[in-house]
C-alpha cells in the first residue's frame, strides 16, 4: 500500500505528521437518515416538548491514507498478506473507517476467513485473540441491514486492536464461520446467530445459547416485537409496551 506520492504508507504519515491514532485529515461523514424528536419516540407518544427536533443520522465516512498511528501498519501489512492470494486487499476491504481513535475495516463477506488467517498468521499482524463477535441490525440500510462486528486484539504488537466489521441482507444472512481459525469465537457465533438471526455457515454448532431451541425468531433485532406483561403498580395497572396509548 503506497500513498500517491509513491512512499510507503507509513514513511508518508511521519513525513507528515500523522502519529496519533486520528486521522489527519476530516472525513465526510455518511448520512443514514434522520432522527425526530429527542428519544426516539412514534406513534405520537413524546411527551416532552422536543418532538419537532429534526437531526441528521450520521455514520463516520471512510478515511483516506495516511490513517495515523499504527493503523497504516496494520493496513500495509494487511494488504502484503493478501497479496498473491485469494484476493487482494482491494477485493477484500470495501473501506477504512478511522474514529474516535479506533480503526474499523469493513470486510466483504466472502472474503472475511482469508482476511481472519491473515490477521492471525501474518508476522507484521499477529493478532492473536478475537474477543468475541457481536451483531447490529440497521432496517434502514437496505441490502446490509445486518452487521456482524469482530474484535481483534495483538498481544505480540503492543496490544494494538482493530475493529473488522462485515454486513449482509436481511433477504440472506449469511456470513463464513471463523471459528476454525478463531476457536473462541464459536460460542459468540451462537450468540449473534441467537439474537440476530445472522447464519455462520460452516459454525460446527450453530444452536441457540441463550434462547429455547423453539424460540420464534431473534430478539435483538430492531423489527422484533417489544412483547411484554402488563405490571400492576400500586392499584394501577401498566401495559406492556407495546400496548401503551398513544399520545396524539
Amino acid at each position: 500500500m503506497t500513498e500517491h506520492t509513491g512512499k510507503p504508507a507509513t514513511q508518508a504519515a511521519q513525513e507528515t505528521g500523522g502519529g496519533g491514532n486520528l486521522p489527519t485529515q476530516a472525513t465526510t461523514p455518511e448520512v443514514r437518515g434522520e432522527r425526530r424528536g429527542m428519544f426516539g419516540a412514534t406513534r405520537g407518544s413524546d411527551t416532552t416538548g422536543y418532538g419537532g427536533l429534526v437531526a441528521p443520522i450520521l455514520f463516520p465516512g471512510a478515511a483516506e491514507r495516511p490513517y495515523g498511528g499504527y493503523f497504516d501498519v496494520v493496513a500495509d501489512e494487511l494488504g502484503k498478506a493478501l497479496a498473491g492470494g485469494d484476493a487482494t486487499y482491494e477485493q477484500a476491504i470495501e473501506k477504512v473507517v478511522i474514529d474516535r481513535g479506533e480503526m474499523t475495516v469493513f470486510v466483504r463477506r466472502e472474503h472475511l476467513p482469508t482476511v481472519a488467517r491473515a490477521l492471525r498468521d501474518e508476522p507484521g499482524l499477529r493478532f492473536e485473540i478475537c474477543s468475541g463477535v457481536s451483531g447490529v441490525h440497521y432496517p434502514a440500510d437496505a441490502g446490509r441491514e445486518l452487521h456482524a462486528v469482530y474484535h481483534f486484539l495483538s498481544i505480540t504488537h503492543g496490544s494494538r486492536r482493530l475493529r473488522i466489521e462485515v454486513t449482509c441482507p436481511d433477504a440472506d444472512p449469511h456470513i463464513p464461520s471463523i471459528v476454525e481459525t478463531y476457536p473462541s469465537n464459536t460460542w459468540h457465533e451462537r450468540e449473534t446467530w441467537d439474537f440476530f438471526g445472522i447464519v455462520f455457515d460452516d459454525h460446527p454448532a450453530l444452536t441457540r445459547i441463550l434462547m429455547p431451541d423453539d424460540w420464534p425468531g431473534h430478539p435483538q433485532r430492531k423489527d422484533y416485537p417489544l412483547g411484554g406483561i402488563p405490571v400492576e403498580f400500586k392499584g394501577a395497572t401498566i401495559p406492556a409496551p407495546d400496548q401503551r396509548r398513544s399520545y396524539n
